[in-house]
Protein backbone atom coordinates (compact mmCIF):
# COMPACT_ATOMS: atom_id res chain seq x y z
CA UNK A 1 0.00 0.00 0.00
CA UNK A 2 1.50 3.34 -1.00
CA UNK A 3 0.84 6.72 0.41
CA UNK A 4 2.46 10.12 0.24
CA UNK A 5 5.85 11.18 1.54
CA UNK A 6 4.36 14.00 3.57
CA UNK A 7 4.84 14.09 7.33
CA UNK A 8 1.70 15.57 8.90
CA UNK A 9 1.66 16.60 12.51
CA UNK A 10 -1.22 14.34 13.37
CA UNK A 11 -3.17 11.36 12.00
CA UNK A 12 -3.73 10.03 9.46
CA UNK A 13 -0.03 9.26 9.00
CA UNK A 14 1.57 8.46 5.64
CA UNK A 15 3.30 5.16 5.07
CA UNK A 16 7.07 5.02 4.83
CA UNK A 17 7.01 1.70 2.94
CA UNK A 18 6.79 1.23 -0.80
CA UNK A 19 3.53 -0.11 -2.12
CA UNK A 20 2.22 -1.57 -5.38
CA UNK A 21 1.62 1.27 -7.82
CA UNK A 22 3.73 3.74 -5.92
CA UNK A 23 2.67 7.33 -5.42
CA UNK A 24 0.33 8.31 -8.29
CA UNK A 25 1.35 11.22 -10.49
CA UNK A 26 -0.77 13.45 -12.70
CA UNK A 27 1.42 12.82 -15.75
CA UNK A 28 1.22 9.02 -15.68
CA UNK A 29 -1.72 7.89 -13.53
CA UNK A 30 -4.38 10.41 -14.55
CA UNK A 31 -4.54 9.44 -18.27
CA UNK A 32 -4.28 5.71 -17.51
CA UNK A 33 -6.95 5.93 -14.82
CA UNK A 34 -9.23 7.96 -17.11
CA UNK A 35 -8.98 5.37 -19.90
CA UNK A 36 -9.63 2.45 -17.55
CA UNK A 37 -12.52 4.34 -15.95
CA UNK A 38 -14.18 4.66 -19.38
CA UNK A 39 -13.84 0.90 -19.91
CA UNK A 40 -15.43 0.08 -16.56
CA UNK A 41 -18.20 2.63 -17.08
CA UNK A 42 -19.03 1.06 -20.46
CA UNK A 43 -19.26 -2.40 -18.88
CA UNK A 44 -21.39 -0.98 -16.06
CA UNK A 45 -23.88 0.38 -18.60
CA UNK A 46 -23.83 -2.89 -20.54
CA UNK A 47 -24.50 -5.04 -17.48
CA UNK A 48 -27.23 -2.75 -16.16
CA UNK A 49 -28.94 -2.69 -19.57
CA UNK A 50 -28.73 -6.49 -19.79
CA UNK A 51 -30.15 -6.87 -16.29
CA UNK A 52 -33.08 -4.54 -16.95
CA UNK A 53 -33.86 -6.19 -20.30
CA UNK A 54 -33.83 -9.65 -18.72
CA UNK A 55 -35.96 -8.44 -15.83
CA UNK A 56 -38.65 -7.25 -18.22
CA UNK A 57 -38.58 -10.65 -19.88
CA UNK A 58 -38.97 -12.39 -16.49
CA UNK A 59 -35.44 -13.73 -16.89
CA UNK A 60 -33.92 -13.37 -13.42
CA UNK A 61 -30.10 -13.19 -13.47
CA UNK A 62 -28.71 -11.13 -10.59
CA UNK A 63 -25.08 -11.67 -11.63
CA UNK A 64 -25.41 -8.82 -14.14
CA UNK A 65 -26.54 -6.54 -11.34
CA UNK A 66 -23.54 -7.63 -9.24
CA UNK A 67 -21.20 -6.94 -12.18
CA UNK A 68 -22.77 -3.49 -12.51
CA UNK A 69 -21.93 -2.85 -8.86
CA UNK A 70 -18.38 -4.10 -9.38
CA UNK A 71 -17.84 -1.83 -12.39
CA UNK A 72 -19.20 1.21 -10.56
CA UNK A 73 -16.90 0.39 -7.65
CA UNK A 74 -13.98 0.44 -10.09
CA UNK A 75 -15.15 3.77 -11.56
CA UNK A 76 -15.01 5.20 -8.05
CA UNK A 77 -11.59 3.56 -7.55
CA UNK A 78 -10.12 5.47 -10.49
CA UNK A 79 -11.84 8.72 -9.52
CA UNK A 80 -10.12 8.48 -6.15
CA UNK A 81 -6.80 7.63 -7.79
CA UNK A 82 -7.06 10.67 -10.05
CA UNK A 83 -7.84 12.85 -7.04
CA UNK A 84 -4.91 11.30 -5.18
CA UNK A 85 -2.61 12.00 -8.14
CA UNK A 86 -3.58 15.67 -8.10
CA UNK A 87 -3.34 15.87 -4.29
CA UNK A 88 -0.47 13.53 -3.40
CA UNK A 89 -0.20 14.78 0.19
CA UNK A 90 -3.80 14.01 1.08
CA UNK A 91 -3.48 10.84 3.16
CA UNK A 92 -7.24 10.46 3.62
CA UNK A 93 -7.75 10.21 -0.14
CA UNK A 94 -4.88 7.69 -0.31
CA UNK A 95 -6.58 5.52 2.32
CA UNK A 96 -9.91 5.58 0.47
CA UNK A 97 -8.21 4.79 -2.85
CA UNK A 98 -6.36 1.79 -1.40
CA UNK A 99 -9.53 0.46 0.25
CA UNK A 100 -11.45 0.47 -3.04
CA UNK A 101 -8.54 -1.14 -4.89
CA UNK A 102 -8.60 -4.09 -2.46
CA UNK A 103 -12.35 -4.41 -1.93
CA UNK A 104 -13.82 -4.31 -5.45
CA UNK A 105 -12.43 -7.58 -6.82
CA UNK A 106 -14.19 -9.65 -4.14
CA UNK A 107 -17.36 -9.58 -6.23
CA UNK A 108 -15.56 -11.32 -9.11
CA UNK A 109 -14.25 -13.97 -6.69
CA UNK A 110 -17.80 -14.66 -5.52
CA UNK A 111 -19.20 -14.82 -9.06
CA UNK A 112 -16.56 -17.38 -10.08
CA UNK A 113 -17.39 -19.45 -7.01
CA UNK A 114 -21.10 -19.38 -7.86
CA UNK A 115 -20.44 -20.44 -11.45
CA UNK A 116 -18.15 -23.28 -10.36
CA UNK A 117 -20.72 -24.43 -7.80
CA UNK A 118 -23.46 -24.50 -10.44
CA UNK A 119 -21.31 -26.62 -12.73
CA UNK A 120 -20.43 -28.96 -9.86
CA UNK A 121 -24.07 -29.33 -8.87
CA UNK A 122 -25.12 -30.02 -12.45
CA UNK A 123 -22.47 -32.71 -13.01
CA UNK A 124 -22.61 -34.20 -9.49
CA UNK A 125 -26.12 -33.54 -8.07
CA UNK A 126 -25.72 -36.00 -5.18
CA UNK A 127 -22.61 -34.20 -3.91
CA UNK A 128 -23.40 -30.69 -5.10
CA UNK A 129 -26.74 -30.47 -3.31
CA UNK A 130 -25.45 -32.08 -0.13
CA UNK A 131 -26.32 -30.03 2.96
CA UNK A 132 -22.78 -30.31 4.28
CA UNK A 133 -21.43 -28.54 1.17
CA UNK A 134 -24.14 -25.91 1.57
CA UNK A 135 -23.01 -25.10 5.10
CA UNK A 136 -19.36 -25.04 4.01
CA UNK A 137 -20.24 -22.49 1.32
CA UNK A 138 -22.17 -20.36 3.80
CA UNK A 139 -19.20 -20.50 6.19
CA UNK A 140 -16.84 -19.27 3.47
CA UNK A 141 -19.21 -16.44 2.58
CA UNK A 142 -19.18 -15.35 6.21
CA UNK A 143 -15.40 -15.66 6.34
CA UNK A 144 -15.10 -13.42 3.29
CA UNK A 145 -17.40 -10.83 4.86
CA UNK A 146 -15.47 -10.84 8.12
CA UNK A 147 -12.13 -10.75 6.29
CA UNK A 148 -12.99 -7.70 4.18
CA UNK A 149 -14.24 -5.86 7.26
CA UNK A 150 -10.99 -6.64 9.09
CA UNK A 151 -8.82 -5.66 6.12
CA UNK A 152 -10.56 -2.30 5.75
CA UNK A 153 -10.35 -1.71 9.51
CA UNK A 154 -6.65 -2.53 9.62
CA UNK A 155 -5.90 -0.23 6.66
CA UNK A 156 -7.50 2.60 8.62
CA UNK A 157 -5.92 1.63 11.94
CA UNK A 158 -2.41 1.47 10.45
CA UNK A 159 -2.85 5.04 9.21
CA UNK A 160 -3.97 6.41 12.57
CA UNK A 161 -1.27 5.06 14.88
CA UNK A 162 2.50 5.15 15.24
CA UNK A 163 2.73 2.38 17.84
CA UNK A 164 4.90 -0.47 16.51
CA UNK A 165 2.81 -3.11 18.29
CA UNK A 166 -0.42 -1.90 16.67
CA UNK A 167 1.22 -1.56 13.28
CA UNK A 168 2.57 -5.10 13.55
CA UNK A 169 -0.85 -6.45 14.58
CA UNK A 170 -2.55 -4.57 11.74
CA UNK A 171 -0.11 -6.08 9.23
CA UNK A 172 -0.73 -9.58 10.59
CA UNK A 173 -4.49 -9.16 10.23
CA UNK A 174 -4.05 -7.75 6.73
CA UNK A 175 -1.93 -10.74 5.72
CA UNK A 176 -4.50 -13.13 7.17
CA UNK A 177 -7.33 -11.40 5.30
CA UNK A 178 -5.55 -11.45 1.94
CA UNK A 179 -4.67 -15.12 2.49
CA UNK A 180 -8.35 -15.90 3.09
CA UNK A 181 -9.22 -14.11 -0.15
CA UNK A 182 -6.65 -16.17 -2.05
CA UNK A 183 -7.87 -19.45 -0.55
CA UNK A 184 -11.46 -18.55 -1.43
CA UNK A 185 -10.40 -17.66 -4.98
CA UNK A 186 -8.70 -21.06 -5.31
CA UNK A 187 -11.87 -22.88 -4.23
CA UNK A 188 -13.64 -22.18 -7.53
CA UNK A 189 -11.02 -23.80 -9.80
CA UNK A 190 -10.59 -26.61 -7.26
CA UNK A 191 -14.32 -27.34 -7.40
CA UNK A 192 -14.23 -27.15 -11.18
CA UNK A 193 -11.34 -29.60 -11.41
CA UNK A 194 -13.02 -31.96 -8.94
CA UNK A 195 -16.19 -32.02 -11.03
CA UNK A 196 -14.09 -33.00 -14.06
CA UNK A 197 -12.04 -35.66 -12.29
CA UNK A 198 -15.13 -37.44 -10.99
CA UNK A 199 -17.18 -39.47 -13.42
CA UNK A 200 -20.27 -37.57 -14.42
CA UNK A 201 -23.25 -38.69 -12.37
CA UNK A 202 -26.03 -40.65 -14.10
CA UNK A 203 -28.37 -38.03 -12.62
CA UNK A 204 -26.41 -35.14 -14.16
CA UNK A 205 -28.57 -32.14 -15.06
CA UNK A 206 -28.34 -29.29 -17.51
CA UNK A 207 -28.83 -25.58 -16.94
CA UNK A 208 -28.69 -22.49 -19.07
CA UNK A 209 -27.91 -22.22 -22.77
CA UNK A 210 -25.16 -24.09 -24.57
CA UNK A 211 -22.94 -27.06 -23.86
CA UNK A 212 -21.48 -27.78 -20.45
CA UNK A 213 -18.00 -27.87 -22.00
CA UNK A 214 -18.19 -24.18 -22.91
CA UNK A 215 -19.41 -23.30 -19.43
CA UNK A 216 -16.40 -25.10 -17.95
CA UNK A 217 -14.00 -23.29 -20.30
CA UNK A 218 -15.50 -19.87 -19.51
CA UNK A 219 -15.44 -20.48 -15.77
CA UNK A 220 -11.91 -21.91 -15.94
CA UNK A 221 -10.50 -18.87 -17.76
CA UNK A 222 -12.20 -16.47 -15.37
CA UNK A 223 -10.94 -18.44 -12.35
CA UNK A 224 -7.37 -18.43 -13.69
CA UNK A 225 -7.41 -14.65 -14.20
CA UNK A 226 -8.93 -14.07 -10.75
CA UNK A 227 -6.34 -16.35 -9.15
CA UNK A 228 -3.60 -14.34 -10.87
CA UNK A 229 -4.93 -11.16 -9.27
CA UNK A 230 -5.36 -12.71 -5.82
CA UNK A 231 -1.97 -14.42 -5.94
CA UNK A 232 -0.21 -11.21 -6.96
CA UNK A 233 -1.83 -9.23 -4.15
CA UNK A 234 -1.22 -11.84 -1.50
CA UNK A 235 2.32 -12.59 -2.65
CA UNK A 236 3.44 -8.97 -2.77
CA UNK A 237 1.91 -8.22 0.62
CA UNK A 238 3.70 -11.17 2.24
CA UNK A 239 7.04 -9.80 1.04
CA UNK A 240 9.08 -7.78 3.54
CA UNK A 241 8.20 -4.07 3.30
CA UNK A 242 10.63 -2.03 1.22
CA UNK A 243 11.52 1.65 1.74
CA UNK A 244 9.83 4.08 -0.62
CA UNK A 245 13.17 5.10 -2.15
CA UNK A 246 14.02 1.45 -2.94
CA UNK A 247 10.84 -0.25 -4.23
CA UNK A 248 10.72 -3.78 -5.65
CA UNK A 249 9.82 -4.56 -9.27
CA UNK A 250 6.27 -5.41 -8.30
CA UNK A 251 5.81 -1.95 -6.77
CA UNK A 252 6.07 -0.11 -10.11
CA UNK A 253 3.07 1.25 -11.96
CA UNK A 254 3.27 -1.23 -14.84
CA UNK A 255 2.89 -4.19 -12.47
CA UNK A 256 0.08 -2.40 -10.64
CA UNK A 257 -2.08 -1.85 -13.71
CA UNK A 258 -1.17 -5.07 -15.54
CA UNK A 259 -1.72 -7.45 -12.62
CA UNK A 260 -4.55 -5.61 -10.88
CA UNK A 261 -6.86 -4.29 -13.61
CA UNK A 262 -6.01 -5.79 -17.01
CA UNK A 263 -7.15 -9.28 -15.87
CA UNK A 264 -10.38 -7.73 -14.53
CA UNK A 265 -11.14 -6.15 -17.92
CA UNK A 266 -10.38 -9.48 -19.60
CA UNK A 267 -12.91 -11.17 -17.30
CA UNK A 268 -15.56 -8.54 -18.10
CA UNK A 269 -14.95 -8.96 -21.84
CA UNK A 270 -15.19 -12.75 -21.46
CA UNK A 271 -18.48 -12.53 -19.56
CA UNK A 272 -19.97 -10.12 -22.11
CA UNK A 273 -18.93 -12.11 -25.19
CA UNK A 274 -19.96 -15.45 -23.64
CA UNK A 275 -23.42 -14.10 -22.69
CA UNK A 276 -23.27 -15.49 -19.19
CA UNK A 277 -26.83 -14.32 -18.52
CA UNK A 278 -27.94 -17.12 -20.85
CA UNK A 279 -25.26 -19.77 -20.25
CA UNK A 280 -25.23 -19.69 -16.45
CA UNK A 281 -28.89 -19.02 -15.80
CA UNK A 282 -30.64 -21.42 -13.44
CA UNK A 283 -34.39 -21.73 -12.75
CA UNK A 284 -35.87 -19.68 -9.95
CA UNK A 285 -36.25 -21.71 -6.78
CA UNK A 286 -33.81 -24.41 -7.86
CA UNK A 287 -31.99 -24.18 -4.52
CA UNK A 288 -35.24 -24.98 -2.69
CA UNK A 289 -35.96 -28.10 -4.69
CA UNK A 290 -32.22 -28.86 -5.01
CA UNK A 291 -32.42 -29.47 -8.72
CA UNK A 292 -31.94 -27.61 -12.01
CA UNK A 293 -34.47 -29.93 -13.67
CA UNK A 294 -37.26 -27.52 -12.68
CA UNK A 295 -36.37 -25.59 -15.81
CA UNK A 296 -37.40 -28.53 -17.95
CA UNK A 297 -40.53 -29.02 -15.84
CA UNK A 298 -41.49 -25.35 -16.23
CA UNK A 299 -40.92 -25.57 -19.99
CA UNK A 300 -43.06 -28.69 -20.23
CA UNK A 301 -45.77 -27.03 -18.16
CA UNK A 302 -45.64 -24.04 -20.45
CA UNK A 303 -46.04 -26.21 -23.53
CA UNK A 304 -48.79 -28.20 -21.84
CA UNK A 305 -50.64 -25.04 -20.86
CA UNK A 306 -50.29 -23.69 -24.40
CA UNK A 307 -51.62 -26.95 -25.85
CA UNK A 308 -54.52 -26.90 -23.42
CA UNK A 309 -55.38 -23.32 -24.38
CA UNK A 310 -55.27 -24.24 -28.08
CA UNK A 311 -57.50 -27.24 -27.43
CA UNK A 312 -60.02 -25.08 -25.58
CA UNK A 313 -60.10 -22.59 -28.42
CA UNK A 314 -60.68 -25.38 -30.96
CA UNK A 315 -63.54 -26.75 -28.84
CA UNK A 316 -65.16 -23.32 -28.65
CA UNK A 317 -64.89 -22.95 -32.42
CA UNK A 318 -66.50 -26.34 -32.95
CA UNK A 319 -69.38 -25.43 -30.63
CA UNK A 320 -69.86 -22.13 -32.42
CA UNK A 321 -69.95 -23.94 -35.76
CA UNK A 322 -72.65 -26.35 -34.50
CA UNK A 323 -74.83 -23.51 -33.23
CA UNK A 324 -77.62 -22.35 -35.60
Amino acid sequence: MSQSLAHPQGPPYPSHSAGVGGLPTAKVDVPISAILMVFYLAFAILNQATFQLNRRRKHKFLINWVLFGFCMCRVLTFILRIVWATRPHNVSVAIAANIFVNAGILLIYIINFIFALRIFRARQPELGWNRALHYVCVAFYWMMGIAICLVISMVVVSSYTLKPSLLHAARDVLLAGLTVFTVFTALAPAMLITSLLLNESPKAEHFGKGEMRMKIIICGISCALALLIAGFRCGTTWQAPRPMNDPAWYDNKAAFYCFEFVPEIMILVLFAVAEIHLRFHVPNGSSKVQSYATQEIETERGHSSQSQDTSDVEKDEEKAGESP
